[in-house]
């Protein structure tokens, strides 16, 4: 990684606290500036109190808010607008529906260890960020 990585900043939603910090000190590991948000409901807190990452990875299944009516909020009320959103779930079956939703990207949590999720998300937002 380079130290252009240093400038991209990454929010990180799952309501799995073991996940949170896994993949926080992974990507903080390859100097990568990480927030996290413990669900749906303080991802959107953030998001509208002025946060604005270049990069957010959503789990599906939360309480309260799944990651799909997050996405769909973001989309809809044009949050974070840059940002390059991508799922990071076990849900394989939502695929379709988040590609209508507008998602970036989509890693299957239990196909990908840690370091290769760090890996894919950087191609992602790389590649998108290459078409503009």
């Amino acid at each position: 990684m380079t130290t252009e990585n240093k400038k991209i900043k990454i929010m990180l939603v799952d309501d799995d606290h073991f996940l949170l910090d896994i993949y926080s000190l992974k990507f903080k590991t390859q100097g990568l500036n990480i927030v996290t948000a413990d669900g749906s409901s303080e991802a959107l807190e953030k998001i509208r109190n002025g946060d604005n990452p270049d990069i957010i990875l959503l789990d599906i299944i939360m309480p309260t808010m799944d990651g799909l009516e997050l996405l769909k909020i973001i989309r809809d009320e044009k949050l974070v607008p840059l940002a390059v959103i991508i799922m990071l779930t076990n849900q394989s079956d939502e695929m379709e529906k988040a590609k209508e939703l507008g998602v970036d990207g989509y890693i299957i949590k239990a196909t990908s260890i840690p370091s290769e999720v760090v890996s894919q998300v950087m191609e992602i937002y790389n590649k998108k960020n290459k078409n503009k």
